[in-house]
């Protein structure tokens, strides 16, 4: 057994540790450990899907994944969408990327003479082409003023590309900007094109700003759309945004902008609702559906060469009009050196113009996958289903039993996600309530190991930590395990709590070690005094311990070794501030209340954790008596239920009638005094001229009443602040009488 002087500085650990014997055995007796914690841990995993935490989303893609890898898209016998490759043959026959926007012009004017039914650029053509005759002119040393000023004379080659944009169906590429800008956001000169149904929800993706094509070009574009990417958290491509927030407006993405100006549509359509987010995306004739987010599921098909056509070839005649006749033809890069490859659930490197291919066939044969708004609450039922299940049927069916009927159960559940996506492109994850089902019986299994290693530990060494020792061996006799349930039974109650601790523990703000030191000096000798007097420390509230007495033990003596043990703590206290004085907070002062009453004891709290502890009124009062010993000046307020029982053998002195707080009947309340403070006649003078005094207050004799209380203060053994407090409130009801029904009780009004 640990000293008692070890508790208050493992009173944490301990009791942690008392409670953990005694919830075992609790489940033990009920539902069984072994379910108990497997359902904690099932809940603990519905909240987590119901987080929707990263886990979830990691598993549930990795699985749409591996679906597509079973069954990817279909791609079409001939491509829909063209990819104007800047590839790496592409580099070497004109140099390095960015190429003179004279050459992108007359990829323009090749694209639109060979029938595209609209162009779009992966690329932004923000900054000035550097090659242009006027920056030429400027940069070139050595040339002469006749060949500057001829150089001057020549057209920008920005507005020779934009010259061949405005002759063509071209849709210009916007990238987003992931940093925030210094300044306001900047927009292109395009109006957007985009038509809100209903209030812009705060659900699309956000971005502080984005970079647009010089004005020049992009006034004179059929369109302009978003082509940034997202990856997901593990890097991978598998949805892309149908639009976002660039400041207040919103943007399409470059895909949306294509199919637009393709179905020669004033705006793309997009109905939302600000609690539910978006809610349909329609761009004539197609209607696309897409998460809350604004988001759509990419259904990848294997990479198709065929779509891919080196610019190279196509600026020199060796690609045909009629490959790229009524075709979207993407401009993009597949060239390692230019950075745009990305990860997709087919490949680990493809390009990035590849995903906006990939989503426009797909929207174009209209061979969706995407995920309904009922779905994720079918998932989180399905987990809860299968998990219950097995919580409730593997203790009773057997392991094996479980295993098969589990395996067949989840088989199923894996079959119907499969079937709806194979068939209707439906994506419900079965991975998360699969994994959760999996772990819910191995959770079984290890809480029965742990039950079992749990059941011989023995109630006194989880109780002998905070019981005196012959409640510990009663309780050690008892081979019953701990439950929940109480016994009616007329107990004491003791509350005592360190006065000014918050002050003290301010001193010590930047030396918690010392502060934990002089708890444990003073909570240690109040804990003896305890058990000393055949008391049970029920717990201690930071700098305040809880005692009963006569339980589990009887004690008919247990209102006078409650008023012992009090007397023992004020006296104990002082032999602390004797032997360990403290400069810094002065000495150390407490606070007793004591109150005996009818209560109910036993292990009280719920089914998952209890403790050995008290509840009744009587427990209430002595809590609010301990707190009104610092309004009344005196160590110890004993209850008169406490009072009327004890004997001559303990100086009580009666200090008023009061009704505390959460009370609606006045009690008459007691200050406990040591004997040895003072001989018994100077104590005897003490009592009778109380007893006038508060005769005469009671009375209404408010003259008669401030006379005695003035003679108190001056008698000796009578804390200063009991006939202080008095003289307030007789000058105060000398001014404001209280009701005439006023019976002399005065109403708390701090806990």
């Amino acid at each position: 057994m640990q000293k008692p002087g070890s508790l208050p500085m493992r009173l944490d650990f301990e009791r942690g540790r008392i409670l953990l014997g005694a919830t075992w055995r609790a489940m033990r007796r009920g539902l069984g450990s072994g379910r108990v914690f497997a359902a904690t841990v099932l809940f603990g995993c519905l909240f987590v899907q119901w987080l929707d935490a990263a886990p979830v989303q990691l598993m549930r893609t990795r699985a749409f994944d591996f679906y597509q890898y079973l069954k990817p898209r279909t791609p079409p016998a001939t491509p829909l969408v063209a990819i104007a490759d800047i590839d790496e043959r592409s580099l070497d026959t004109y140099g390095q990327w960015p190429w003179p926007r004279t050459r992108i012009a007359e990829l323009v004017a090749t694209l639109e003479d060979a029938g595209a039914a609209v162009i779009g650029f992966d690329v932004v053509f923000a900054e000035p082409d550097r090659t242009s005759p006027e920056f030429v002119s400027r940069s070139v040393t050595g040339l002469d003023d006749a060949t500057i000023d001829h150089l001057l004379e020549l057209p920008r080659n920005d507005d020779i590309l934009a010259e061949a944009i405005a002759d063509a169906r071209v849709v210009l590429g916007h990238a987003v900007a992931t940093a925030p800008s210094p300044g306001p956001i900047e927009s292109g000169t395009r109006p957007v094109s985009v038509n809100m149904i209903g209030p812009v929800p705060d659900f699309l993706p956000k971005f502080p700003g984005l970079t647009h094509n010089l004005p020049e070009i992009e006034a004179v574009a059929s369109g302009v759309g978003l082509f940034s990417l997202l990856s997901e958290a593990d890097g991978i491509v598998r949805r892309i945004p149908a639009a976002a927030l660039i400041g207040d407006s919103v943007y399409p993405a470059l895909t949306m902008e294509l199919l637009r100006v393709v179905a020669e549509r004033p705006s793309i359509d997009i109905r939302a609702t600000r609690e539910a987010g978006v809610d349909a995306l329609r761009v004539h004739p197609h209607v696309i559906p897409t998460d809350r987010f604004g988001r759509l599921w990419v259904y990848f098909a294997p990479r198709d060469i065929r779509r891919y056509y080196s610019i190279a070839d196509i600026l020199s005649g060796a690609v045909g009009a009629h490959e790229l006749e009524n075709r979207i033809v993407l401009v993009g890069s597949s060239a390692t050196g230019l950075f745009d490859l990305r990860a997709t659930p087919l490949e680990p490197v493809a390009p990035g113009v590849e995903v906006h291919a990939q989503a426009l066939d797909m929207i174009l044969t209209e061979e969706f996958i995407y995920r309904p708004d009922w779905v994720r609450a079918a998932e989180i039922m399905v987990t809860f289903l299968a998990g219950i299940l097995v919580v409730v049927l593997v203790p009773r069916i057997g392991a094996v039993t479980a295993i098969v009927t589990g395996t067949g159960a989840m088989g199923a559940v894996v079959l119907l996600s499969w079937l709806l996506f194979a068939d209707r492109g439906i994506l419900i994850d079965a991975s998360w309530p699969l994994f959760t089902t999996v772990l819910v019986f191995v959770m079984l299994v290890v809480s029965h190991y742990v039950r079992e290693q749990h059941e011989k530990r023995q109630i006194r060494v989880a109780f002998s930590q905070y019981l005196s020792p012959a409640v510990v061996e009663q309780l050690a006799d008892q081979n019953e395990p701990l439950q929940l349930g109480g016994a009616t039974r007329e107990m004491t109650m003791l509350f005592c709590d360190i006065r000014g601790f918050t002050a003290i523990s301010e001193s010590y703000r930047d030396n918690p070690q010392q502060l934990t030191e002089l708890v444990s000096q003073v909570l240690t000798p109040l804990s003896a005094a305890v058990l000393e007097h055949r008391g049970t420390i029920d717990k201690y509230i930071g700098d305040c311990v809880m005692a009963f007495w006569n339980a589990p033990l009887p004690d008919a003596e247990h209102r006078g070794h409650a008023c012992d043990a009090a007397l023992e703590m004020v006296a104990a206290v002082d032999r602390v501030n004797r032997e360990h004085p403290r400069e810094e907070v002065g000495p150390i002062r407490v606070g007793v209340g004591i109150n005996s009453g009818t209560v109910v004891v036993g292990n009280m709290g719920s089914e998952m954790r209890f403790d050995y502890s008290v509840l009744g009124d009587a427990v209430n009062l002595a809590a609010r008596l301990e707190a009104q010993t610092k309004v009344y000046g005196v160590g110890i307020l004993v209850g008169e239920d406490t009072a009327a029982v004890l004997g001559d053998e303990f100086r009580l002195l009666e200090l008023d009638r009061i009704i505390v707080k959460g009370k609606s009947e006045g009690v008459r309340i007691f200050g406990l005094f040591d004997s040895a403070d003072g001989d018994a006649e100077t104590f005897h003078a003490l009592r009778e001229t109380t007893a006038a005094m508060l005769a005469a207050y009671r009375g209404r004799c408010w003259d008669e009443a401030r006379d005695l209380a003035r003679q108190l203060r001056a008698m000796p053994g009578m804390p200063t602040g009991y006939p202080t407090l008095m003289l307030e409130r007789i000058d105060e009801y000398r001014k404001n009488p209280p009701p005439e029904d006023w019976n002399g009780a005065y109403v708390a009004t701090t806990k």
